[in-house]
């Protein structure tokens, strides 16, 4: 007979971690925070397809989702202003949230065939508000999480967002295209949208907030004052740039590798990505949360980073094998689990690394930074890379390319201990 489980056993601790009051609610505004991203990309693309639009015009309807780049640029009067009702982080988060479902619902109202340019407007509308729904979230899990809590809110987070993202982005087209028709469909979104409102409102106050920045100068400049004054600033910047340099060269061709190169079909690559990798990166990233908060931030960046680096291992192994079902699987499965376990340390050291006087601003232009090496970076230099290594090769240079950052997170390793001691 089995003994009772101990109050100190790591199931039991993970558990307690992710129904805690400040964690738990994370996941419905984890989900609020994902919803609209599809509506305005993806989705809206669809519905714009299947109506006749021109491809022309579909192209356009990719500029919508801009705000989501240039949330910067407004997040220091996000900082600066406090709404009326629920303090400076839930205020913004209820206010875009009820602007969200009302702008969600009226897309519903139009078609793009008929009213193109209206519909598009709105959805610049959504992608903005979503957008700084983002900015207020993100601040509110910076300042509402304890130290040892920021791992398990970041997994949970992602784990809302990434539900959120199936049903914007999946589940609505089926239900448009078999059921209800895509205008009732947004009407149900917008619905969905409401709801996250009652989250926000249930979801608990930081213990000791911040005080707002008194002028808007002061929230326009006072958060690059506060950081680039710590000592070793610019070598925490380029950290954050390489962590995950290396996941993202492999990230960037590993779906035209596996149907280009590795000859799988398209639904053998969508149906293992889609399924099975979601599933590991949400397995990864809730292990990466409950394990952070048992053995710190500075340990877990490291392992992390360094099964992140070896796992792109198994897309070289697909590159020299002959064609294995089981091998692709097995080599998506474990990259995005450890990718999920990176992804939770990551935004963990975001978390850490904000003022929270400031960690609106602060956190935008962090997560901004790390786009520079996926988006500036990997997705330039890989294809070059394949054309003229190969692709056995191109998969061990990502190992190579994640080894600077793991080194220059030991470098400043005492600067990564000392934020698991700070509030």
């Amino acid at each position: 007979m089995n003994p009772p489980s101990s109050p100190d056993t790591p199931a039991v601790a993970a558990s307690s971690l992710y129904t805690n009051r400040r964690v738990a609610p994370l996941l419905a505004l984890g989900f609020a925070s994902g919803l609209p991203l599809a509506l305005t990309t993806g989705t809206l693309q669809a519905w714009a397809t299947v109506d006749g639009v021109s491809l022309q015009a579909i192209g356009f309807l990719t500029l919508v989702g801009s705000a989501y780049t240039l949330k910067f640029l407004w997040a220091p009067l996000m900082d600066r202003y406090t709404p009326p009702l629920l303090g400076r982080r839930r205020g913004w988060m209820v206010l875009t949230q009820i602007l969200l479902a009302i702008a969600i619902m009226a897309m519903g109202a139009l078609s793009p065939r008929e009213s193109l340019l209206p519909l598009a407007l709105i959805a610049v509308f959504v992608a903005f508000c979503s957008s700084s729904q983002d900015i207020a979230f993100d601040a509110y899990r910076t300042d509402v999480l304890r130290t040892e809590e920021r791992g398990a809110g970041a997994a949970i987070s992602v784990l809302g967002y990434r539900l959120a993202m199936l049903v914007s982005g999946g589940l609505a087209l089926v239900i448009a295209d078999s059921w209800l028709g895509w205008g009732p469909t947004y009407v149900v979104m917008g619905g969905l949208m409401g709801l996250s409102v009652l989250a926000t409102l249930l979801a608990p106050e930081p213990d000791h907030p911040a005080r707002a920045p008194r002028t808007l100068g002061e929230a326009v400049t006072g958060p690059l004052k506060e950081f680039f004054s710590r000592k070793g600033a610019l070598t925490v910047l380029v950290l954050i740039v390489l962590y995950k340099l290396g996941d993202a060269f492999a990230g960037s061709l590993s779906t035209t590798f596996l149907i280009r190169a590795a000859g799988y079909s398209a639904t053998e690559v969508g149906t293992i990505n889609k399924l099975l990798g979601l599933g590991a990166t949400i397995i990864g990233a809730l292990s990466g949360g409950a394990l952070l908060a048992r053995i710190g931030l500075f340990r877990s960046l490291m392992l992390f980073g360094i099964l992140q680096a070896i796992s792109n291992l198994g897309f070289w192994l697909i590159a020299v094998s002959d064609k294995n079902i089981v091998l692709m699987a097995s080599a998506v499965g474990v990259e995005n689990l450890c990718g999920g376990l990176g992804t939770a340390a990551f935004v963990a050291l975001l978390m850490g690394l904000c003022d929270r006087r400031f960690s609106a601003t602060q956190f935008a232009l962090l997560s901004a930074l790390s786009a520079v090496g996926r988006t500036y970076l990997a997705g330039p230099l890989a294809p070059p890379l394949v054309e003229t290594y190969g692709w056995p090769t191109f998969f061990m240079l990502t190992v190579g390319i994640g080894l600077p950052g793991l080194a220059l997170l030991w470098w400043r390793r005492a600067d990564i201990t000392r934020l698991d001691r700070t509030e």
